[in-house]
């Protein structure tokens, strides 16, 4: 129950202006980066030490108040969603860099750190945080793990939960846990695996332990420009194949090509239809070996021209362009939808060929951009929110991509969570059985359900409406699911 008492409760145990009751004032909380659905909360809350966030749980537990944490807002499936009669906790006070250890490789952080500024604190000492979703300049570390963040150079050096080696923080009861560690293993179950794009529905994170590594000492980038989309997608396959694993390896088609160089100015040919930028890094002659090897198989599989960037400035350049992607795209068009699937990577060619295909039939185009490495793909799906019907189309659209990925092995979401924009889509990939396990691993943490409500995992009776699966019976509900 939401009462003056509890307010008072709230205020009591937060910093001055910790908590926000006026309406224009939780405004701009109202969605994180998918802006086409939106929620007003009851409260919002702004801890800035762990035991503050500690008291706001247990106040919620004890009055059945759902709580969704918040960190910087950039999430882009609104995992970060507010509940209209819940607590919204918002993370990004919670900023410090409490360590960085050269000799340990490792950095200690709360959750409401940019990603983008670790690397920048562990320079001086020659290391750096490898994980950069294209939001690094704002998204938090918090957010990375509850949505298992990827990056350009996730290719090589993987995703946040590669690069993560223990967490601190809090379950809805106000109880701390502590999972993993500073060790190269620890005893027990890999439940560090398990918060990983849990999507804040089992611990409030409130401390991050990552792993930092050597900045490289070699590093060039190339630009390989294709006159088919299809040669540039087998050429992805083809330099794994040889051996080679490139820092990052991305591709991005025509349509994004053309709204890049408009924006930015990277250098890309618009003549081209699909560019491929790889990233080699590593010591100098193990680089130049590399680019000698990818050269070959790059022409090998009909690209028209490959430049390489060696100094700092072009390699920047050049990346540039793949980084604005999200906002050039945003010129061309009043809105767009950004999609996140994963395939495999043998799967590009006809995947993109099906996103072709549906384009034409739904009269929206399609711009894509995504890290074609590890098959994690992101079209962006031009729409106006003012024309009638667009978003639903849109949405059906997207919809359809994330069926194309699956029937190609591949998966709904490959970094940006599932949150409400997939829920439909998760009846598509799971069974009844999957998906009462996901929420008897829920419930195990937080068996009343008061994490994060309504995201990440749909009801079966969702599935059944939406025609995903059959379903036999009523799903249960958490309190009555089987505790571990």
């Amino acid at each position: 129950m939401t009462t003056p008492l509890v307010l008072e409760m709230l205020r009591a145990n937060l910093p001055a202006e910790g908590l926000i009751t006026d309406p224009k004032a939780i405004k701009p909380f109202e969605s994180d980066g998918l802006t086409a659905f939106s929620a007003m909360p009851w409260v919002v809350c702004l801890p800035d030490r762990e035991s503050q966030v500690a008291a706001v749980l247990r106040i919620c537990r004890e009055h059945s108040i759902p709580v969704v944490t918040r960190g910087a807002g950039t999430g882009l499936s609104g995992g970060a969603l507010p509940v209209a009669k819940g607590v919204l906790l918002v993370l990004s006070r919670l900023n410090k860099i409490k360590r960085i250890d050269a000799q340990q490789l490792t950095a200690v952080v709360e959750p409401g750190v940019r990603n983008l500024a670790v690397s920048e604190a562990a320079a001086s000492v020659g290391l750096f945080y490898a994980p950069d979703p294209s939001s690094q300049i704002a998204c938090s570390i918090g957010g990375n793990v509850a949505e298992n963040a990827g990056g350009v150079h996730c290719l090589k050096y993987g995703l946040t939960v590669h690069n993560v080696l223990g967490v601190r923080g809090y379950l809805m009861t106000g109880e701390p846990v502590a999972i993993g560690g500073e060790a190269f293993d620890v005893p027990g179950a890999d439940l560090l695996a398990v918060v990983h794009g849990s999507e804040g529905q089992m611990v409030v994170i409130t401390e991050v332990t990552l792993r930092l590594r050597q900045i490289p000492r070699s590093k060039l980038v190339m630009m390989a420009a294709f006159a088919v989309v299809s040669n540039a997608a087998d050429a992805v396959a083809d330099v794994i194949s040889a051996g080679i694993i490139p820092a990052g390896m991305e591709m991005m088609d025509k349509l994004a090509i053309s709204a890049a160089e408009d924006f930015v100015g990277a250098g890309y040919p618009k003549d081209a239809d699909a560019i491929l930028l790889i990233e080699l890094d590593g010591d100098v002659d193990e680089v130049q070996a590399n680019r000698t090897a990818v050269e070959r198989v790059l022409f090998a599989a009909s690209a028209d021209s490959v430049v390489v960037a060696e100094s700092e400035t072009e390699q920047a350049r050049l990346w540039l362009g793949r980084k604005a992607a999200f906002p050039a795209v945003g010129r061309i068009a009043p809105d767009y939808y950004c999609m996140d699937g994963t395939i495999p990577r043998k799967a590009v060619a006809g995947v993109l060929q099906r996103i072709g295909e549906l384009s034409q039939r739904y009269g929206l185009q399609v711009a894509n951009v995504f890290h074609a490495g590890d098959g994690n793909l992101h079209p962006l799906i031009l729409y106006d929110a003012n024309v009638d019907g667009e978003l639903d189309k849109a949405e059906a659209f997207g919809n359809d991509i994330l069926a194309a990925c699956v029937e190609a092995g591949g998966s709904v979401t490959g970094e940006h969570g599932v949150g409400i924009e997939k829920l439909d889509a998760m009846c598509g990939q799971f069974g009844r059985i999957e998906l009462e396990q996901f929420a008897r691993l829920r419930a195990a943490f937080d068996p009343d359900g008061l994490l994060n409500p309504g995201k990440a995992i749909p009801t079966l009776t969702r599935c059944s409406e939406v025609g995903g699966m059959h379903v036999h019976a009523g799903e249960l509900p958490f309190r009555h699911l089987p505790r571990f």
